[in-house]
C-alpha cells in the first residue's frame, strides 16, 4: 500500500502518531476497567468466576482470530481505513454493553467491542511503521508501549470509582466519546491511501481455517475446567483445533496471495521473540485475573481502593517503558529483554507470598516490581520484532505482534483459572468452581501455586533470550 503525498509523511508524522494512539489507548483502558469490575459483575450476574471470566476471554478470543484477517483485508483496501472505522465498531459494542442485562448478552457485546478492536490493532504497528523512518521507528513504538501503559493505568481507578459511585455499565460508556472522537480525527489526519495496481486477492479459505483453529482450541481451553478435560466436546474441539491449524499451515504455503507467510517464521531471533511476547503476556495475565478477586474477596478492598492499588502495576511500566528506548540503545535490545523477564519473575515469586497479612506497602512494592519488569521488556522486544522484517510486511508482523499479545492474555487467563480451581480443589478435597465463603487459605494457596508456576514458564522466556545474546555475540566475534 503506497500513501499518497509520501514524501510529506515524515515531515507530518509526530502530529499523525497521537491519533494513531488512540487505538492501543481505547482497547487497553477499556481491558484494565473490565478486569477491576468482574467480581461487582460477579454479583450483580449471579455468576461464578469460571462464568465471568468470558467477558475477558470472548473479547481476546474474538480479537485473536480476527486480527491477521483485518491486517490482510487492510493490506488490500487501506490500513487508515480499516483503523478509522474500527473505532465506530468498538463503540457501537460498548454502548450495547453498557445496556446489557445478562451475561449472555454482555458477552455478544464484547464480540462486537472485540470486531472493532481488532480493526484499530491490525493496523496501529503498521501505520508507525509506515510513517517513521527507521531511526525514529524505536521511539516512536516506545511512546506506544507507553500509551498502552496509560491506558492500563487510568482504567483501574477509573473502573473502581465509576463501579462504586454509579454502576458496572458506565464502565463500558466512557469508550463512546473516545471512539466517535477518534473516528473524525483520524478522518482529518491520517494519511490517505490509494489502491495498489497488483491483483491481490483475499485469502477466504485460510481465513476460515484461521478463525475455526483460534475458536475451537481456546473454547476448549477455558472450558475444560467446567466441563471436564476428558468431556467429548472439549476432545473434539481439540482434534478441530489441530486438524484446522494443520489445514491452514498448508493451505498459506500454496496460496499465491497467503493471510500469513510462514517464510517470516524462518529467522530465529523473530521467533524467539515473539514466542518471549508471547510468555510476558502469558504471565501477566495470570495476575491480572487473579489480582482483583485477591484484593476484594480476600483482602476486603473496595473497588475504588483495589483500581487504586492496581494503579501501581501500569505506573510502574509505564515509567520504565518510557525510558526503555534509550535503556536498550545503550545495553542491547537483546540484553534489555532479558532483564526484563528476569526482573518480572521476580516480581511473579514475590506476589506468591501474599496473603491476608500482607500490608498495603507489601502489595504495592510486589506489584511495583511486576509493572517495572514488564515494562523494560515490552518496547525492545516490539523494536527487535518489527525490525526483523522488510518494509512491505510491516503490516501483518503488526498484525503478528497484536495477535501473539492477544493469545498469551488468553492462554494466561485460561492458565490461571484451570490451575486457580483444580488447586483449590485438592487444597479443600473436593472439586471448586467458585470462591469458597470462608475459607481464603484455600484461594491463598491456590494462588501463591499459580503465580510460582507462571514464574516457572517465565523462565523458558529468560534461557531462550540468554541464548539468542550468545548466538549474537558468537556471530559478531566470527565476523570480527
Amino acid at each position: 500500500m503506497e500513501y499518497k503525498l509520501e514524501h510529506n509523511l515524515y515531515e507530518n508524522r509526530w502530529h499523525i502518531l497521537p491519533v494513531i494512539l488512540l487505538g492501543p489507548l481505547m482497547a487497553t483502558l477499556d481491558s484494565s476497567i473490565v478486569n477491576v469490575a468482574l467480581p461487582d459483575m460477579s454479583q450483580k450476574l449471579s455468576v461464578g468466576i469460571n462464568t465471568i471470566q468470558w467477558v475477558v476471554t470472548s473479547y481476546l478470543i474474538a480479537i485473536s482470530a480476527l486480527i491477521l484477517i483485518f491486517g490482510r483485508i487492510a493490506d488490500i483496501i487501506g490500513k487508515a481505513k480499516i483503523f478509522q472505522y474500527g473505532f465506530v465498531i468498538f463503540s457501537v459494542g460498548s454502548l450495547l454493553c453498557g445496556f446489557s442485562k445478562n451475561v449472555g448478552f454482555l458477552i455478544f457485546s464484547r464480540i462486537i467491542q472485540a470486531v472493532g478492536a481488532s480493526m484499530t490493532m491490525s493496523s496501529n504497528q503498521g501505520l508507525i511503521a509506515a510513517i517513521f523512518p527507521p531511526n525514529e521507528r524505536g521511539k516512536a513504538l516506545g511512546l506506544s508501549a507507553t500509551t498502552v501503559a496509560i491506558g492500563t493505568m487510568m482504567g483501574p481507578p477509573l473502573g473502581g470509582i465509576m463501579v462504586e459511585i454509579f454502576n458496572w455499565e458506565t464502565i463500558f460508556w466512557i469508550n463512546v466519546p473516545i471512539g466517535i472522537g477518534a473516528f473524525f480525527l483520524g478522518r482529518k489526519m491520517l494519511p490517505k491511501e490509494e489502491r495498489k495496481e497488483s491483483k491481490d486477492s483475499f485469502d477466504l479459505k485460510g481465513a476460515i481455517l484461521f478463525m475455526s483453529f483460534v475458536v475451537s482450541l481456546f473454547w476448549a481451553m477455558l472450558s475444560g475446567e467446567k466441563l471436564g478435560w476428558m468431556n467429548k466436546y472439549i476432545i473434539v474441539s481439540f482434534i478441530v483445533a489441530v486438524a484446522s491449524f494443520f489445514s491452514f499451515y498448508f493451505v498459506e504455503t500454496k496460496e499465491k496471495s497467503p493471510m500469513l507467510d510462514f517464510s517470516m517464521f524462518d529467522n530465529k531471533i523473530f521467533n524467539v521473540s515473539i514466542f518471549c511476547a508471547f510468555v510476558s503476556f502469558m504471565v501477566i495475565f495470570c495476575y491480572n485475573i487473579i489480582n482483583p478477586f485477591y484484593l476484594q474477596y480476600i483482602m476486603n478492598i473496595s473497588p475504588a481502593k483495589a483500581g487504586i492499588l492496581m494503579i501501581v502495576y501500569p505506573i510502574s511500566a509505564g515509567i520504565i517503558a518510557s525510558m526503555s528506548g534509550d535503556i536498550s540503545d545503550r545495553l542491547g535490545s537483546e540484553i534489555t529483554t532479558f532483564w526484563g523477564l528476569l526482573v518480572t519473575t521476580i516480581g511473579l515469586v514475590l506476589l506468591s507470598f501474599l496473603n491476608t497479612s500482607s500490608t498495603y506497602i507489601d502489595i504495592v512494592t510486589k506489584i511495583a516490581i511486576l509493572g517495572f519488569g514488564n515494562g523494560l521488556f515490552q518496547s525492545p522486544n516490539n523494536t527487535i520484532v518489527m525490525s526483523l522484517v522488510p518494509k512491505n510486511k510491516l503490516g501483518i508482523t503488526g498484525s503478528i505482534n497484536a495477535l501473539v499479545r492477544n493469545m498469551g492474555m488468553v492462554f494466561g487467563i485460561a492458565f490461571s483459572v484451570a490451575l486457580l480451581y483444580n488447586r483449590m480443589s485438592h487444597s479443600i478435597g473436593y472439586r471448586v468452581v467458585n470462591f469458597v465463603p470462608g475459607r481464603p487459605d484455600v484461594f491463598i494457596y491456590a494462588m501463591k501455586f499459580v503465580y510460582l508456576s507462571a514464574a516457572s514458564i517465565c523462565i523458558i522466556g529468560i534461557i531462550l533470550t540468554f541464548l539468542r545474546i550468545m548466538e549474537k555475540r558468537k556471530r559478531e566475534l566470527l565476523i570480527r
